[in-house]
């Protein structure tokens, strides 16, 4: 053979060895690229979840989970809205001064913009989760008087459409506010604060 066929052969030789060395790599580099990534587990307990809210009708709820918590949207209608200062007087903490929620909630409303309500939907007694009794009256099952709001049948604690505590019940305080701010008109974003002036 001459050294001409001798160092074609070398060049294809290492052409392939070269070639099948850089896939090798490639699949070693996989596993530890791959370990870098945060875990689907890691980013349900920390991240951000962005919520569509345009279809989501008058007096309805949305539910969605952040950090593992089920977390409650509402669009309310405005008796809804109108309802919240008839209940000062029988709701434990009517200006939530003992509640978590974010400086941007601590209104009347409990919220960015009155119409939308954004509630963590953990009770604050043992950690059950209410049922929503969003509408008043006896259609509700919860008497001719009530205005709306939730019901934790565990114990029997009642809150109101802005996640106020009423009085004499186990829960100690309103349910949590998470933080959450606006992307736009039709979408959330829980888990990332509203910044200041923005709404």
């Amino acid at each position: 053979m001459s050294n001409d066929g001798v160092n074609r052969t070398r060049r294809q030789l290492i052409g392939v060895t070269a070639g099948l060395g850089a896939i090798g790599t490639g699949f070693a580099a996989v596993p530890f690229v791959l370990s870098m990534t945060p875990s689907a587990r890691a980013r349900a307990a920390g991240a951000p979840v962005e919520v569509d809210i345009s279809k989501l009708a008058e007096g309805q709820m949305l539910t969605v989970e952040w950090r593992g918590k089920p977390v409650w949207i509402v669009s309310r209608t405005p008796e809804m809205i109108d309802s919240l200062k008839n209940l000062d007087a029988i709701v434990a903490d009517p200006d939530s001064a003992k509640s978590i929620q974010p400086d941007y909630a601590k209104n009347a409303s409990r919220a960015i913009k009155d119409k939308y309500l954004v509630l963590v939907g953990i009770c604050t007694h043992l950690g059950c989760s209410p049922l929503a009794k969003l509408q008043a009256g006896a259609a509700s099952g919860m008497g001719d008087d009530w205005l709306g709001g939730f019901f934790c049948p565990c114990h029997g604690s009642k809150f109101d459409l802005a996640g106020r505590v009423y009085k004499n019940v186990p829960a100690p305080t309103n349910l949590d506010v998470p933080p959450y701010s606006y992307v736009s008109d039709t979408r959330l974003m829980i888990g990332v604060d509203q910044k200041e002036g923005a709404a």
